[in-house]
């Protein structure tokens, strides 16, 4: 356990100098900016990266010592649930050179007797690589679904090759920092959202990079022509569906995609299963049937995304998400599925606790 001499100090110190610090995913912020700041935000070479803290140090030590070479825009400092730091931090300052001058004059600094800090300039990583995607997957329901998932997302560009399982996305941030917190959640969020176990690292830029997939995938390349039998090209992905196009035919189902159909009402009229509707105990719950406004947003092989809005009676907002859901075999089967999906966030918005149980229980 932290010494409670350590977190009075902190407390205290907190308290003295007015200072508000922020816990979110795993560490804890001050600044981004500070009040009173002035002027713009850093730019490219602002950030240095700080390793070799003793566990009980908190920002009650290291701000006042990292101000002590320059203006502090921002510190981070990397927390486990025990209450302990994890040993690195980083402090963001108002320019590049401020930052030079703190791993100058502050790398080897002595915090306590066995302990030399390690400063140094923090590389600016903005690019993930998500990978194991299916072959048929299409640029534009990656791009929805992680901008659905995570902030700061500039673009996305598909790839693929011999060495690749499937394909990857080359994720860009507009930060680090937005790129470091979207590294925690896109994996868990592929999987809930869209069944799809993909994984997540970061892309440097230094390692040898496949140019993306195009339409046109069977151009000759450049150059003398390789010796040996010929290479496989790699699978062509399907051109991107626009916005009105949606709910085509199953895969493997014969026929070209068609545009999406006039989207059925929901179906409370419709014959279903004898198991118990969810779209009916939201009806008997409200007392009459909530408007459901929803429209597709992305398209994909196997997968939709869809945006939803439900004015429920009991809520004094309407209730706005989105969910991805697997093709059904007709257009029918597809909209059956997401209104009962969103049957059952209007329920868990109306009674807390209950999204997620199976509809054997409603």
């Amino acid at each position: 356990m932290v010494s409670p001499a350590r977190l009075q100090a902190l407390e205290a110190w907190r308290n003295e100098n007015h200072i508000s610090l922020s816990q979110v995913n795993g560490q804890r912020r001050y600044g981004g900016p500070p009040d009173g700041w002035e002027g713009p935000a850093p730019g490219d070479g602002c950030e240095v990266f700080i390793s070799q803290l003793p566990e009980d140090v908190f920002e009650d030590l290291l701000i006042p010592l990292f101000s002590s070479v320059g203006r502090l825009w921002e510190f981070r400092l990397m927390m486990n649930f025990s209450g302990w730091n994890r040993g690195f931090a980083y402090a963001t300052y108002g320019s590049a050179g401020e930052a030079a001058e703190a791993v100058r004059r502050l790398h080897g600094h002595r915090l306590g007797p066995a302990k030399q800090l390690c400063v140094c300039h923090s590389t600016q990583k903005k690019q993930l690589c998500v990978g194991e995607l299916p072959v048929t997957i299409q640029q534009p329901y990656v791009l929805q679904v992680l901008r659905a998932l995570s902030g700061g997302v500039e673009s996305v560009s598909l790839k693929s090759g011999t060495d690749i399982k499937g394909v990857s996305a080359l994720v860009v941030y507009e930060s680090h920092h937005a790129a470091a917190m979207a590294k925690k959640v896109i994996r868990e969020g592929f999987k809930k959202h869209c069944s799809l176990t993909v994984s997540v690292k970061w892309h440097y830029s230094s390692t040898k990079v496949r140019r993306p997939l195009t339409h046109g995938e069977g151009t000759p390349r450049s150059g003398p022509p390789r010796s040996g039998p010929p290479r496989s090209q790699p699978p062509r992905l399907q051109p991107p569906l626009s916005t009105t196009e949606t709910f085509n035919k199953a895969p493997g189902a014969p026929g070209a995609p068609g545009p999406l159909p006039p989207r059925p009402a929901p179906f409370w009229s419709s014959p279903l299963p004898q198991k118990p509707c969810l779209l009916a105990l939201l009806q008997r719950t409200c007392g009459t049937r909530p408007d459901f406004n929803l429209e597709c947003t992305a398209s994909g092989p196997w997968h939709v995304c869809v945006s939803y809005s439900v004015q429920l009676p009991h809520l004094p907002h309407p209730l706005k998400g989105w969910l991805t859901v697997r093709r059904g075999v007709t257009h029918e089967d597809t909209w059956r599925e997401v209104n009962q999906l969103v049957a059952g966030r209007a329920l868990a918005a109306l009674w807390p606790g209950t999204e997620g149980m199976p509809k054997q229980a409603w």
